[in-house]
């Protein structure tokens, strides 16, 4: 009955946002009937604030008298635009969790879960403010019945050569799936590359050794653990900080318990998929790490190199004329309201049980 019940919500959403035809709704049905997965979303939102002034944050620039006259409207346009690709991404199954960057607070969080078709789902938020310049934070989304955190932290990071210099958080969450298999969650949002990528390493590679850090002590507690790092860490699966520093490494053979692997670069380099779109070039900012232990088919809970996706689809693209192809359909094109969703494409997992 609760997976009826499920399903019909499910298909309401969807046909609200006419993103399926009736012709594959059996097909879809019979899917979500047949296969039980937990799925995992990240999605960088680009400036997703609210209305009002906080005289804390550098939030100026999205206001209604701001330089890109942010409005109620806008607003409300943006967060639906939000619930349209979480529906989408689902499918006939709402992702189990969603790691959102680009937030401002809580306030656009229950936005997104309370005032739009989301709400019949009720997810769950777990947020805590950053001391983030611009307001933006990292924040997560779960549903209750598949999920259950026990435990949360806030991961600050500091620079020592820049006591003054502040950054996003990494959220840690650890929980339960409903079949009690335990799970390490880390969101991320990585320092920009806002004055050169080499100039600018430095500030990612400190923010990576901080996770890695935390890392370490779990694995250390827990060879099998079940770890799943995710999030915009604005370099590639190859620069330093990511692959050196994190630690994830880009080679699948001989897969130990020990250590991370970026199932991002399977999709770049075999697949030649990229989430962001930079100078007419696809590549990969928005990662999927997992630990070895998610990799061994034999665990109770376990994903593959074939389970990690880039949510690339039409209605998230726009035609680029300046360079060639399609380019992501954005919120603003500079100054001027675009309407789109990001800058950004979704990136998700799915974790399988034997």
């Amino acid at each position: 009955m609760k997976n009826s019940k499920n399903i019909t919500i499910i298909l309401f959403l969807f046909f609200i946002f006419n993103l399926i035809s009736f012709d594959s709704v059996k097909a879809q049905q019979e899917q979500y009937i047949s296969k039980d997965y937990f799925r995992i979303m990240f999605y960088n939102v680009e400036n997703l604030f609210d209305i009002y002034d906080d005289s804390l944050k550098n939030d100026d620039e999205f206001l209604p008298n701001g330089v890109k006259y942010w409005n109620w409207d806008k607003y409300n346009q943006k967060i639906n635009n939000i619930c349209k690709v979480i529906i989408a991404v689902g499918g006939w199954k709402p992702p189990d969790i969603i790691g959102l960057c680009e937030i401002e607070n809580r306030y656009v969080l229950e936005g997104i879960v309370k005032y739009t078709p989301l709400s019949k789902l009720n997810y769950q938020i777990i947020h805590k403010e950053s001391p983030d310049r611009r307001g933006i934070d990292v924040g997560l989304l779960y549903l209750e019945d598949r999920f259950t955190p026990i435990d949360y932290q806030a991961i600050a990071i500091n620079f020592p050569n820049n006591p003054e210099k502040k950054t996003r958080d990494i959220l840690y969450v650890k929980g339960f799936t409903k079949k009690q298999d335990t799970l390490h969650i880390f969101i991320n949002h990585w320092p920009s590359r806002w004055g050169g990528q080499l100039e600018s390493e430095p500030n990612r590679i400190i923010v990576a050794s901080v996770l890695r850090n935390k890392i370490d002590s779990i694995i250390n507690d827990n060879l099998n653990s079940n770890i799943i790092i995710t999030g915009d860490m604005n370099d590639e699966p190859e620069n330093e900080s990511v692959i050196n520093t994190l630690g994830a490494n880009i080679n699948y053979d001989n897969i130990s318990n020990k250590q991370l692997y970026n199932l991002s670069f399977y999709l770049k380099d075999n697949k030649g998929l990229g989430s962001y779109k930079y100078q007419g070039e696809w590549g990969i900012l928005d990662h999927i790490i997992v630990s070895g232990n998610l990799l061994m088919k034999e665990q109770p809970l376990y994903t593959s190199l074939e389970d990690v996706h880039i949510f690339k689809k039409d209605f998230l693209l726009e035609k680029d004329n300046t360079h060639f192809g399609y380019k992501t359909f954005r919120t603003y094109i500079g100054f001027k309201f675009n309407g789109g969703y990001s800058d950004h494409l979704p990136v998700y997992i799915d974790l399988k049980w034997e």
